[in-house]
């Protein structure tokens, strides 16, 4: 008895999803067509779906999740349970602190990083990927190629980590940025228009 309730709850909520795809992108104002080019979903799978013509799987809902920027659990409307807080780890890298916010394996990773103002020296290096950055607080000194930059909260930019670049503190105060980063050189796709300032930093 306990596997046929089971099954119908598992029914149930596939069948919800559905209807928070279409009124999640809704509410965030994003088309099909940009949701398509953002996880690389054909539009008519998104609609099907988005209609319940289409059984959603892992492999699609975790992309979805990850242009959404919100948790799976949020698509798939799972019941919260025991303790709701998440409790991060704190790594240390050269000195940084970096909390993974990931909770998912995936092309895309993000990170929150606290910068010490002695992490102020450039030491540029080049690696395979694409890195976006927002600076939530202090002032982020950003080397990319021959530019060196200095960007304040609520600037970003996006750039080709294969190019030199290094970023850290400009020596005042301690930084705090958000990161995204694509191991595969993904693209990042933010909505959100950059300042005129960060359009010369994004590499396009």
């Amino acid at each position: 008895m306990d596997g046929v309730e089971n099954s119908a709850a598992i029914s149930q909520a596939l069948a919800e999803v559905g209807p928070r795809l279409k009124r999640l992108r809704t509410e965030q104002g994003v088309t099909l067509s940009a949701l398509a080019e953002a996880t690389g979903i054909s539009k008519s799978t998104l609609s099907r779906l988005e209609s319940g013509q289409r059984r959603p799987s892992l492999e699609l809902l975790l992309p979805i999740a990850q242009a959404h920027q919100v948790p799976l659990d949020e698509l798939v409307g799972a019941p919260e349970v025991g303790d709701p807080r998440v409790r991060l780890k704190p790594r240390y890298l050269h000195g940084a602190t970096v909390l993974p916010l990931t909770r998912h394996p995936g092309p895309l990773q993000t990170f929150k990083m606290v910068i010490p103002p002695h992490r102020s020296t450039p030491d540029l290096c080049t690696h395979e990927g694409y890195e976006w950055l927002y600076v939530l607080a202090g002032r982020l000194r950003l080397v990319l190629a021959d530019r060196d930059l200095v960007m304040g909260a609520g600037e970003a930019a996006e750039f080709d980590t294969r190019l030199p670049h290094w970023f850290g503190s400009t020596g005042e105060g301690p930084v705090e940025v958000l990161s995204l980063f694509g191991r595969q050189g993904e693209r990042m796709h933010v909505r959100a228009k950059p300042r005129a300032r960060d359009e010369d930093t994004e590499g396009h």
